[in-house]
């Protein structure tokens, strides 16, 4: 058996080649600036690699990642580990089936993030099924216990998760799907300004619609994520659960927050 879960993890030289890339990406992104973010991965069940403090994510090299164990401790490698592993240990302890996590401040998402607003409205297939549900943890003070503490509650529930006023965490199998999920966490809160805040229209998917990529989501094996807030049935009609009547099959209720924000943006624009 131990030999088996063995084999869930990439080696020592993929593990470091895997976050030199992630790191390269999400500088060319602009997701992170100066020696923001952070990334780790898990070697073993009690070891993992992780990015060194107060250098740029986009020119890491080899002998600049540190390996540590659970607590925290360094194994091996010169450098000093960001303050913030902490948060990515908790995710680690909390779920312990999880390879990897990516911490970034990718503009959009964090501005979610500033806003309070988590990204929670069903208008991407992709979205619901690669992503879910993004909820906003509680402010806390980065480097501090706080910050664990705040995501504690998602790390079996959710991928990933935006950090008030802060950024965002993802996490996944490995290095690369963890990354992903930031890419479409960012590009799930981009479509969401443009077509609440710009555009000032979206066609949300029905209850029916939802339920059905939740069914296929479970049926590639993803178990996490939650169930975005619908507001409409099949036929278009506004759904109970948004007339404030039980909401069918648990379905959740409207995201009243997201669209008063909306509706006051709009009124500003056109001078109402």
């Amino acid at each position: 058996m131990y030999g088996e879960d063995l084999d869930r993890y990439l080696s020592d030289r993929d593990a470091k080649e895997a976050i030199l890339e992630v790191g390269r990406r999400m500088y060319a992104k602009n997701y992170v600036v100066s020696n923001d973010g952070n990334i780790t991965c898990k070697v073993s069940p009690t070891t993992l690699w992780t990015t060194p403090t107060g250098v740029s994510k986009g020119y890491m090299t080899d002998e600049m990642l540190i390996k540590v164990d659970l607590e925290g401790h360094v194994l091996q490698g010169t450098r000093k580990p960001s303050s913030e592993l902490k948060m990515h240990l908790r995710v680690y302890r909390e779920n312990p089936d999880l390879i990897a996590c990516v911490h970034a401040h990718p503009p959009v998402a964090t501005s979610f993030a500033i806003a309070g607003i988590a990204l929670d409205r069903p208008i991407l297939p992709e979205g619901v099924v690669q992503l879910g549900v993004v909820p906003v943890a509680p402010y806390a003070t980065p480097g501090t216990q706080e910050v664990p503490d705040s995501i504690a509650p998602y790390c079996r529930t959710h991928n990933g998760v935006l950090l008030a006023n802060h950024g965002a965490l993802t996490w996944g199998m490995s290095p690369m799907q963890a990354y992903m999920r930031m890419e479409s966490l960012e590009y799930y809160a981009l479509v969401t300004m443009y077509t609440g805040n710009i555009i000032g229209r979206a066609n949300e998917l029905s209850c029916e619609q939802v339920d059905r990529l939740v069914e296929t989501r479970t049926k590639m094996g993803i178990t996490t994520g939650g169930r975005p807030k619908c507001r409409f049935a099949a036929g278009g009609q506004p759904s109970p659960c948004s007339q404030g009547h039980a909401c069918p099959s648990g379905s959740p209720c409207e995201n009243g927050e997201v669209a008063s924000v909306v509706r006051s943006v709009m009124a500003q624009i056109q001078g109402r």
